[in-house]
């Protein structure tokens, strides 16, 4: 049956409008994005079919173009769509933070770095540069490594900071592996840093270690 033919609380787009987009399921969600289904599917239908074929929402949607288009009902055109989507979502993170001081907001810088850095499938260490009022100068990828490690220079991370006139700095990395538990060299590094840049006055307000669900805070642990 095709949605059209679907009661009004039950059709995605209009359950949106009278119960509000958190009332919808990831298949309902995606469904809108998608915006058509195939022969012999709705939208919904494809895209739980997406859903159970890639494991999940985020492994659909972080999915490459080549791996995204081999699934019968995907293309060039729905991927633009979704990565288009997703890169607004970045996007509005980004804005938000600009005019709110980061260290009051510390769910809003979680979640931006999460979703700058957790779909990197290789290590990569990252700055967030921040005025004397805590709001994001810059965000800059410092260093990209291999599956392992990525290998930053203290005297790079200064030259920035100087560069942007930085009062204080947020430090990332991902895991690639998935495990956000920082290590013994994630934590060495962290100190290096902190004492290169306490010669510039520029304060580290934090280290997130971000890992597949999880993103785990230096500050939370204690270990700046």
């Amino acid at each position: 049956m095709p949605i059209t033919d679907w009661p009004d609380t039950e059709r995605p787009r209009e359950k949106l409008l009278l119960q509000g987009a958190g009332a919808l399921s990831n298949a309902e969600l995606l469904a809108i994005a998608l915006r058509i289904g195939v022969k012999g599917e709705t939208a919904v239908d494809l895209a739980r079919r997406c859903l159970k074929s890639f494991g999940g929402l985020r492994k659909f949607m972080e999915a490459d173009y080549k791996t995204f288009c081999s699934v019968r009902g995907l293309g060039k055109v729905k991927y633009i769509q979704l990565q288009a989507s997703f890169e607004l979502v970045r996007r509005h993170l980004h804005e938000t933070l600009i005019y709110h001081d980061v260290v009051n907001s510390p769910s809003e810088t979680r979640l931006y770095l999460t979703a700058r850095m957790r779909s990197f499938q290789h290590e990569v260490f990252a700055c967030l540069f921040l005025d004397s009022r805590n709001r994001i100068l810059c965000f800059e990828e410092m260093s990209h490594g291999s599956l392992t490690s990525a290998h930053v220079y203290p005297r790079e991370v200064v030259k920035r900071a100087l560069f942007h006139n930085a009062a204080a700095i947020i430090l990332a990395h991902n895991h690639p592996s998935g495990v956000a538990e920082p290590s013994v060299a994630d934590i060495e590094l962290t100190q290096q840093l902190k004492q290169a840049l306490e010669l510039i006055q520029v304060q580290v307000l934090d280290h997130f270690v971000i890992g597949n669900g999880q993103t785990v805070s230096f500050a939370e642990r204690g270990l700046l």
